[in-house]
């Protein structure tokens, strides 16, 4: 419930702290104390419109703060705390107005955004009045509305949740459409890819080992003819091994006559002989190594040729040709089983359609009947809101075809205000002072399957009075009962029924030095017994508050159980 509103400097409100107790409070004054602008600084603490005009006059900025009361499990609180915003203790809802037209949005002292604090204001407080926009009168509301009165919410979860299947479904089908279709446009290029692919049979990292293989037989053949001539001089025909064999056989035979001239020599030879012969056998080597086949070297080129070839035709890199190959290879395939798939995929939408149907169309059922409970209850509360002659219609529209997931029903509520006239939409057909009764007569009726925690009714008893005001007041108390009530109201009846009365009045300000020039503000007083019967007086008898008006006013406080 909401414990304490402060406003500062907001229009006539300089400064204002007022703490609310469960039950009925209302706030009763002269026609334009600044009843309205009370109301108007709430909501502006609850995500209302901002305007620059609410400002004090003189003044950089307003300021409203106010501070609920909430059960730990209450949806504000998981609101909030899906912001990250701690929520233990009192939850406090505060809005900065500048007078520029700028505004800043507290919740528990934490910046939030202004949709944030709507949707936290709302889960809290609802706000009612003959120009009211919220639930009641938003046909968009409605549907949610009868769910909620018929309790069939567990039943509206499963459609929602049918119906996206049945979004998924169509998705689906629809991508798998568009696949096939875009498949069988490139069918024949596909097939003839594949094929060529798949015969050229392109292999991962093969590019680089043709190109290297190709400049290893290039280099080769230019070097084996000078390999070959560097074998012959050593080992052929003109090596020098024989002649030297030759001339070390002379030395040796003379190597006794002379030892120290003729064995260095043969040393010498020895050793040349035995270097010419190594260097042949190396260069024999080589000259082997050397040797390439060229229809393997023809082969290899026309290979790698072929695999550019192919590279440039497809606008992929060659080693990029093994996943192309698989990637047009399974989009064959999936060509090929298109049929199968995109009867599967239907059938499958088929059995998300008839599982929503059975869904949406037994919710369809229970709304009806929940329909004709709320226009029931509803009826038995207008008689003593004088409007005994008066209809309410719960109008719901079926179209089987507009499968959202809300079902496929349209819910509004209508009125015929007197029999023989053309029933509407509440907001249309009904008058202001009727508006509000019907309102009051709906949200009674809905109260018993729950409601936010507070009720603010401006003015709903407008134009009414006598017994028509009284049953409002007993309307008012009957709410009361199970959430707390706060009504700005014109009637004697509705007041006496309060627990809690707080008077608005205008009062003029002296100057305050050369920055602050004389003015008028609004205060709100809360009245104890005496001073409330003295309001109460007024209500009834004007300006000139009679002993009967005095006495009127204690036999309504004491016929509400309340001392007079």
């Amino acid at each position: 419930m909401l414990a304490q509103l402060s406003i500062r400097d907001i229009v006539l409100i300089d400064r204002l702290e007022l703490s609310f107790r469960e039950g009925l409070s209302v706030l009763t004054g002269e026609t334009g104390a600044g009843k309205s602008i009370l109301l108007d600084g709430f909501a502006l603490a609850l995500g209302g419109r901002g305007d620059g005009s609410l400002v004090r006059h003189g003044e950089a900025q307003g300021q409203v703060s106010a501070v609920f009361d909430l059960p730990l499990d209450h949806a504000a609180r998981r609101l909030a705390q899906a912001q990250e915003i701690d929520t233990d203790g009192d939850l406090i809802l505060r809005r900065v107005q500048y007078a520029d037209g700028r505004t800043r949005a507290f919740i528990n002292d934490q910046p939030v955004s202004v949709q944030i604090l709507r949707m936290v204001g709302a889960a809290i407080v609802e706000i009612h009045g003959q120009h009211d926009d919220r639930a009641l009168t938003d046909p968009a509301q409605h549907r949610a509305i009868l769910d909620g009165f018929g309790g069939l919410e567990a039943q509206a979860l499963a459609v929602a949740e049918a119906s996206e299947i049945l979004k998924r479904a169509r998705q689906a089908l629809q991508a798998q459409r568009l696949r096939v279709e875009a498949a069988r446009k490139e069918a024949d290029f596909l097939r003839h890819a594949v094929e060529e692919l798949g015969k050229l049979a392109p292999q991962p990292g093969e590019e680089d080992a043709l190109a290297a293989t190709r400049q290893s037989m290039m280099q080769a053949e230019k070097v084996a003819r000078d390999l070959i001539d560097a074998h012959e001089a050593v080992g052929g025909q003109a090596s020098p091994v024989a002649a030297l064999a030759a001339v070390l056989r002379r030395l040796e035979r003379r190597a006794g006559q002379a030892p120290e001239l003729v064995e260095p020599a043969i040393a010498a030879l020895n050793s040349a002989i035995v270097a010419l012969e190594e260097a042949g056998e190396t260069l024999a080597a080589a000259t082997r190594a050397a040797e390439y086949d060229p229809r393997e070297q023809e082969r290899i080129e026309e290979r790698l040729f072929a695999l550019r070839a192919a590279g440039r035709k497809y606008d992929v890199p060659v080693e990029g040709l093994p996943a192309l190959a698989a990637t047009m290879a399974g989009d064959l395939a999936a060509l090929d089983e298109s049929e199968s798939s995109l009867a599967r995929l239907e059938a499958e939408l088929k059995e998300a359609e008839a599982g929503y149907l059975v869904l949406a169309q037994a919710l369809s059922e229970a709304r009806e009947a929940a329909a004709a409970r709320l226009d029931a209850a509803v009826k038995a509360e207008l008689p003593p809101l004088k409007l005994e002659r008066a209809r309410f219609i719960t109008r719901i529209e079926s179209d089987a075809g507009a499968r959202g997931p809300e079902g496929f029903d349209r819910v509004e509520f209508w009125v015929e205000t007197n029999p023989g006239t053309r029933p509407g939409p509440m907001m249309k057909v009904a008058s202001g002072g009727e508006l509000s009764r019907f309102m009051l007569a709906l949200k009674v009726v809905l109260a018993e399957r729950g409601s936010a925690p507070t009720l603010v009714f401006d003015e709903i008893d407008t134009g009414v009075g006598g017994a028509v005001a009284d049953a409002i007041g007993e309307r008012l108390a009957r709410l009361a009962g199970r959430v707390q009530v706060i009504s700005v109201t014109h009637a004697p009846q509705v007041a006496a029924k309060a627990g809690q009365h707080f008077l608005i009045a205008k009062s003029a300000t002296e100057a305050a030095g050369e920055d602050k020039a004389a003015g008028t503000v609004t205060r709100v007083t809360a009245l104890a017994d005496q001073a409330r019967r003295e309001e109460i007086a007024r209500m009834l008898a004007g300006a000139s508050i009679t002993e009967e008006a005095r006495a009127a006013a204690g036999r309504l406080l004491q016929a509400a159980g309340l001392r007079g």
